[in-house]
Order: C-alpha cells, then sequence, then structure tokens
C-alpha cells in the first residue's frame, strides 16, 4: 500500500521540528514523490548528511512502502 504524502510530510517534521516540507507525487500513484526540506538545521552539513537526515526520518520505508522519493534540501 502507497504511502500517503500527509503522512510523509508528518515523520520529517516529527524528526526535525523546524523544517518545511514540501511534497509533490510525481506520478500520481503516490508511490513516486518529489520532496523539498529546507531547516536551518541542516546548516553546516554536507548535502549527504542532509539526505541521510531526512531518510533516517523516515524510519526504513524507502524502497519499501515508499517506492521512489526524489530529494532536495537546502537551509533556511
Amino acid at each position: 500500500m502507497p504511502m500517503a504524502a500527509e503522512e510523509i510530510v508528518a515523520m520529517i517534521r516529527d524528526a526535525i521540528p523546524d523544517a518545511e516540507v514540501e511534497i509533490t507525487d510525481l506520478a500520481g500513484d503516490g508511490d513516486h514523490y518529489a520532496a523539498r526540506v529546507v531547516s536551518p538545521s541542516f546548516a553546516g552539513m554536507p548535502r549527504v548528511r542532509q539526505h541521510q537526515k531526512v531518510y533516517a526520518a523516515l524510519g526504513g520505508r524507502m524502497g519499501g512502502v515508499l517506492h521512489a522519493l526524489q530529494l532536495t534540501t537546502a537551509v533556511s
């Protein structure tokens, strides 16, 4: 069963409370999303670490319930 965009947003915000999260359903199937996550907590982190922090927030759902996530991160 696909993961709802609202669930993705909630999981990211639970782990990164100061994050601004935008989710786009890329294929209209609830299975392929793009996420833009902007957070001051990313300051000083390399982009790969920022992405790891977001993936950790999703608690292992990547590749399973959440099939694909195109991720963009930035510091606010």
